[in-house]
């Protein structure tokens, strides 16, 4: 099959070029060339921006093309409607956040996504409060430009080596060095998450089955909480970290910031359904998953490497947005100030 990746070379779109190349695959990337550039030196590159600069797609022929990174609408038109007749099947990687209502638990495709009300924010793309609604849009505008061709995933909380938004290898990492870990909430609140791997390698056994239609992709299929998820890091690296779960409502007290100081943290008051997502549909569809114990210890492997790497580190990228997990001093604060509430010590 020849097939097309708009992107390729960063997170999830370098595990698709890697799970379609075992797959035997003829791979073509499409992308600006500044991440990652040298990653996959014997792929054939298309150089070129979504945005108004797409020559280098136009004449050419494709079985399928994976959509990695359209976040707005104008700019997703502009490349379908160029490739319309280009490709037979089209793969837009979406996003869990399309839902309109992050407050129910178990919601499957038929949920109501996000409308976006305001036009002006349709070209927001660093706009964090309108990424569902123009993912949905995004959505809405491949099947009615490709309709009955296109298979639209939308992702949960894409995790494993690679993942330099450090919202899971911050967890990993805090749990390896052991000790007193703040933990937020309920240990019994439940948590989902995806190995990057796992929604690579069935994207490809979907795209060359011709599948088509909307799938939530994401991990567990079974309630996964995030006592048991740090339970599990604590178990892959051998640490001696244990864990003291720190009310809700005392960390909005003290403004921590919800999924950026703490990932996988989000108030239940709004977000209860978040991590409960139904992705019955895409496991009937063949999505399957490793243990859970393997990515961590794949995580934190490569982790120890991230000082050394040739490949370009965003965690200062990341940071200069906001700080993504609990410096040592923050973390220490808060729980000096949580046993003295609770314990008066």
């Amino acid at each position: 099959m020849k097939l097309l990746i708009l992107g390729g070379t960063e997170f999830l779109g370098r595990y698709l070029v890697e799970a379609a190349l075992v797959g035997g695959h003829e791979v073509t990337l499409f992308n600006r060339g500044q991440t990652n550039p040298d990653l996959f030196p014997n792929l054939e590159k298309l150089r070129g921006n979504r945005d108004g600069e797409l020559e280098a797609l136009k004449g050419r022929q494709w079985d399928a093309v994976i959509d990695t990174c359209g976040y707005v609408p104008r700019v997703v038109r502009a490349t379908i409607e160029l490739l319309v007749n280009s490709v037979d099947h089209y793969t837009f990687i979406s996003s869990l956040s399309v839902y309109a209502n992050t407050n129910v638990p178990g919601q499957d495709e038929s949920a109501p996504v996000e409308v976006l009300t305001n036009a002006n924010h349709l070209e927001d793309e660093e706009n964090p409060e309108t990424y569902g609604a123009r993912k949905a849009l995004c959505e809405q505008i491949v099947e009615e430009t490709m309709p009955g061709r296109v298979l639209s995933i939308r992702a949960g909380m894409l995790v494993g080596p690679h993942d330099y938004s450090d919202r899971f290898p911050y967890w990993v990492r805090r749990v390896a060095q052991g000790g007193e870990v703040l933990a937020p909430g309920r240990p019994n609140r439940p948590v989902q998450l995806i190995d990057v791997r796992d929604l690579a390698a069935w994207t490809l056994r979907a795209i060359e089955a011709r599948q088509t239609g909307v799938y939530n992709a994401t991990w567990p299929d079974y309630l996964l909480t995030m006592g048991q998820l740090l339970e599990v890091c604590r178990t892959a690296t051998g640490s001696d970290a244990y864990f003291t779960w720190v009310d809700e409502q005392f960390l909005k007290e003290k403004e921590v910031k919800p999924w950026s100081e703490i990932p996988f943290w989000l108030p239940e008051a709004e977000f209860a359904g978040f991590f409960s997502f139904d992705c019955r549909k895409a496991i009937r569809a063949g999505l399957s998953y490793r243990p859970l114990v393997d990515t961590v210890q794949d995580i934190l492997a490569w982790d120890s490497t991230r000082e050394t790497t040739t490949e370009p580190s965003k965690r200062s990228l990341v940071l200069a947005q906001g700080q993504i997990g609990l410096s040592p001093e923050r973390e220490q604060e808060l729980l000096k100030a949580w046993h003295k509430e609770c314990f008066n010590v």
